[in-house]
């Protein structure tokens, strides 16, 4: 609590004796430094929890808050897994689905234009743009987490590698 918070709890013969140089007042004054670092965090804890605010260090564990944790070993910039966290709730509703991939895969590269293409059923092939081809593992680690349980998959580069 700050100084006039407390000075405002004592009964007002207290008050009157908190004044400075006094006994009570330097008790006051050191409970009030103590207090401060506890009182910094709460005035901001909102933060924490906030992908576009909270520190770098933290930005992985809220990704495991939205089931993101299968990328913690990725090497994805700090950006992006932030864009990941904030679109977390839209990427879980539309998981397994070829709107789902795409977004997810957009997102967690930085690069639009990847298509799904359905050739047999339980089959599917991503079409990786030519700006995201040197992302090649995460596309792969992505698409192996985040497609349908049954299905087999091709990831199809533009230079013609998969």
């Amino acid at each position: 609590m700050r100084r006039p918070a407390i000075d405002r709890l004592l009964p007002t013969t207290y008050q009157q004796a908190a004044g400075p140089g006094t006994v009570l007042g330097g008790l006051l004054e050191v409970m009030e430094r103590l207090h401060a670092p506890d009182e910094d965090l709460l005035d901001r804890v909102e933060d924490i929890a906030a992908p576009y605010r909270a520190p770098d260090q933290l930005v992985p564990y809220l990704a495991r808050w939205v089931v993101l944790d299968h990328l913690s070993s990725a090497r994805i910039p700090v950006g992006r897994l932030r864009d990941l966290v904030a679109n977390g709730a839209d990427l879980a509703r539309w998981r397994g689905t070829r709107r789902g991939l795409v977004r997810f895969l957009e997102i967690a590269t930085g690069v639009p234009g990847f298509s799904i293409e359905e050739p047999r059923p339980f089959a599917f092939v991503v079409r990786v743009p030519e700006a995201a081809a040197d992302q090649g593992d995460l596309i792969r680690r992505i698409v192996q987490a985040e497609k349908p349980a049954a299905t087999t998959y091709e990831v199809a580069f533009s230079q013609g590698t998969t």
